[in-house]
């Protein structure tokens, strides 16, 4: 026999003796945790026979009662069936309930009482209603049940500069319904005009005040995460690490720019408006050619000739006086040499 062989022997040998060995050490525990058991005190639970969504009526064939230990029945249970459904008017579900859930009072409705949002709403809470879209509504993933943080985004105008800053409203509200949908077993995703939320009354106060002064939206939380957390103001130089006076600049000049191109609209408005003129003044101009072309011009009358009144004329000699003085030449030789002497009369 090879020695590869023998050794898988012994090593299935020892295994096999050792599960041996843990088995028989798993069989009494069970029996000892058995026998503690049947020394415990026992009572029963109502449980649910068949899965409860929000608005399921209770009747006694969703319902069945189990053992339970007794010192470690939940609060708000009950013992029976008869108890759970004693009273008048029948019973609905406020929440999703699994099978075999106990079913507490605190998921119920009361007797004859309807399973409505009132009925949801802890003590000294109110329900207000946030209108979002399918962006700002987290793309619908938000459900009833879920908390949510609520942020405000705000443009306020300072220095005759528009800030655009987001703060974190209020952390970890409870979502009671998704437009007119509360049930929590809802569990497709869609597009969401109005959240309903679970606050207390000085937060439904902020949420209906931040309504009209600026955009809100939600942030979907952890299912765990429950504890507020330090938050802080974010505004434009956060996402580009600009200063405060940056930002303003930059906003003037997109300001600027702005006010520019509506100057250079409402020039090309203007000029558009002057072409658009002309082409209509000439456009009335060759309608009237047109039209003066198309009258037949009547035929010329030559005027009668008209008697006209022959002038005379007279036409008398005038003999010119003689001058008052005369010039008389005299030479001198080869020199002549002039005088002015008066006439003799």
């Amino acid at each position: 026999m090879r020695a590869n062989t023998l050794i898988m022997i012994v090593l299935a040998g020892v295994f096999g003796v050792l599960a041996v060995v843990l088995a028989n050490i798993w069989l009494a525990n069970q029996r000892s945790a058995m026998a503690e058991m049947n020394g415990v005190q026992r009572d029963t639970v109502v449980v649910a026979a068949v899965p409860l969504k929000f608005g399921d009526t209770l009747t006694a064939d969703k319902l069945r009662e189990i053992a339970w230990p007794a010192g470690a029945v939940p609060a708000g249970a009950f013992k029976t069936t008869k108890d759970l459904l004693t009273g008048e008017g029948a019973k609905q579900a406020l929440q999703t309930i699994g099978a075999n859930e106990p079913v507490l009072a605190t998921k119920i409705t009361g007797p004859g009482q309807r399973a409505t949002l009132s009925a949801v709403l802890g003590e000294g809470m109110k329900a207000v209603s946030i209108r979002v879209n399918d962006v700002l509504g987290v793309a619908g993933f938000v459900f009833p049940g879920d908390r949510v943080d609520v942020l405000l985004t705000r443009t306020v105008h300072d220095d005759g500069t528009d800030k655009s800053f987001v703060d974190v409203l209020l952390q970890s509200v409870k979502v009671l319904a998704i437009d007119q949908v509360a049930d929590e077993s809802k569990d497709s995703p869609t597009v969401a005009k109005a959240v309903t939320v679970e606050v207390d009354t000085k937060d439904a106060q902020k949420l209906t005040l931040a309504a009209g002064a600026g955009q809100l939206s939600l942030a979907l939380r952890q299912a765990a995460a429950s504890q507020g957390e330090a938050t802080e103001r974010v505004t434009l130089s956060d996402l580009t690490g600009d200063t405060p006076e940056d930002v303003a600049k930059r906003q003037a000049e997109l300001a600027r720019q702005k006010a520019a191109e509506a100057a250079a609209a409402e020039d090309r408005r203007r000029a558009d408006a002057k072409i658009d003129g002309l082409a209509h003044a000439v456009e009335r101009v060759g309608s009237q050619i047109d039209q003066l072309s198309k009258i037949k011009p009547e035929p010329a009358v030559a005027p009668e000739p008209q008697a006209q009144e022959v002038v005379k004329e007279e036409v008398k000699f005038v003999q010119p006086e003689p001058p008052a003085r005369a010039t008389i030449g005299v030479f001198r030789g080869v020199k002549l040499e002039t005088y002015d002497v008066p006439r003799q009369k």
